[in-house]
């Protein structure tokens, strides 16, 4: 069901092999699905990346990817996900979370390229943001990002 979730809502397959790939990598930190009226119309998906510094590595999760059915985008389904995700992983002790998505969408969620100016990473530096579910928790931390081999980076 998640990997046609994504499927429709990419209209690729790309995301739902990503899926695929990061489950058989064991890098899948948080899955979570909507449901509205006992039908699954929602996957969110983060997953363990890290930020190499000069030092050591930091831990950080990667949001990606989201998907709602087409049908039922924009009704704020997306948003109780990465509300309710975040929120989880925050309990859980992690204290950044990476995104790359649409500059307009992201930051109501507390995502900023201001957070993410200090680390490298391959994306457009308009479409890569980080949130701090922890404050302060990328104060001095620079370095480049590195996904896990799923993302095929």
């Amino acid at each position: 069901m998640v990997r046609s979730i994504n499927e429709a809502a990419f209209g690729r397959p790309d995301e739902a092999d990503l899926i695929d790939g990061l489950r058989t990598d064991g890098a899948v930190l948080l899955s979570l699905v909507a449901e509205l009226e006992q039908r699954i119309v929602g996957h969110i998906l983060f997953s363990r990346m890290w930020i190499d510094t000069s030092n050591v590595p930091v831990p950080a999760a990667a949001l990606a990817p989201m998907a709602v059915l087409p049908g039922h985008q924009r009704r704020g389904i997306g948003g109780r996900l990465i509300r309710h995700g975040l929120g989880l992983l925050r309990g859980r002790g992690e204290r950044v979370v990476i995104v790359v998505g649409h500059a307009d969408y992201y930051p109501r969620f507390g995502f900023s390229h201001e957070k993410a100016r200090s680390l490298d990473s391959p994306f457009p530096p308009e479409a890569f943001m980080a949130a701090e579910l922890s404050p302060g928790a990328l104060d001095g931390i620079r370095g480049k990002v590195r996904y896990s081999a799923a993302f095929g980076l």
